[in-house]
């Protein structure tokens, strides 16, 4: 088909997230043959029409899809551009991918480290991200000492932090030095896993991510890359 809703547009041609995008439209930011476009659902026609974002043309033909994991080391922002300029995780990708507009799906604060899935797929990394589609996510912490059997259920239940509860997660010690617990998630609020222990009193001295829904990060070296295999995403487009 030629015609299409904008904000499928706009998030297939990979210049950034859906939320980004509903926001731009928003703010009055998105025009279509010149005409602030109002309506996330405005009708597009690829082959005819001129969409600008910012008064910038966006290229409405289809791109190749890009889908490429990286192993995130600490020290690097999970963002496309930092204004205090740290080292973003484009910045350390292959070179070949660094003009492809990738986007980090989902975030991971600067001190920790583990599994990014970066990618100009809009639609996928909607529903990774959506909290609706409660796609798991799995971390290896390091904490000191034991924690407490009350404790852990209390973590497992659900936590209070200043924006609400969180979510029922898992919890168990693992042997996997430095690492001596994992939690999995489906949330993916700001330094979470951080937060609710430390609503507990515990520290998290370490944290690496080693999985997101299906997809895992396995034997990836730190700062390395590589793109999914084809059942890797069928897996996650499910």
């Amino acid at each position: 088909m030629n015609t299409q809703p904008i904000i499928k547009l706009l998030t297939a041609s990979g210049i950034g997230s859906r939320r980004q995008i509903t926001t731009a439209i928003k703010n009055g930011r998105v025009a279509l043959n010149g005409k602030t476009v109002e309506s996330f659902l405005q009708p597009v026609n690829i082959l005819v029409d001129r969409v600008t974002v910012d008064g910038k043309p966006i290229q409405t033909s289809p791109k190749p899809r890009i889908y490429l994991m990286l192993n995130k080391p600490k020290g690097i922002t999970s963002t496309t551009y930092d204004e205090r300029d740290s080292t973003t995780v484009i910045d350390i990708l292959p070179k070949k991918y660094q003009d492809a507009r990738l986007y980090p799906v989902g975030r991971l604060d600067k001190d920790s480290t583990g599994l990014i899935l970066l990618t100009n797929d809009g639609q996928l990394t909607y529903r990774l991200t959506h909290p609706r589609f409660e796609r798991e996510k799995e971390y290896l912490i390091k904490v000191e000492g034991t924690i407490k059997p009350d404790d852990k259920r209390k973590l497992e239940k659900g936590i209070i932090l200043e924006e609400g509860p969180t979510h029922e997660a898992r919890v168990k010690a693992v042997n996997s030095p430095p690492f001596n617990y994992s939690i999995t998630i489906h949330e993916g609020r700001k330094r979470q896993v951080r937060r609710m222990f430390a609503s507990l009193g515990y520290q998290v001295l370490e944290l690496k991510r080693i999985r997101l829904g299906s997809l895992q990060l396995n034997s990836l070296a730190e700062g390395q890359t590589r793109e999914l295999t084809s059942a890797e995403l069928k897996d996650l487009q499910r």
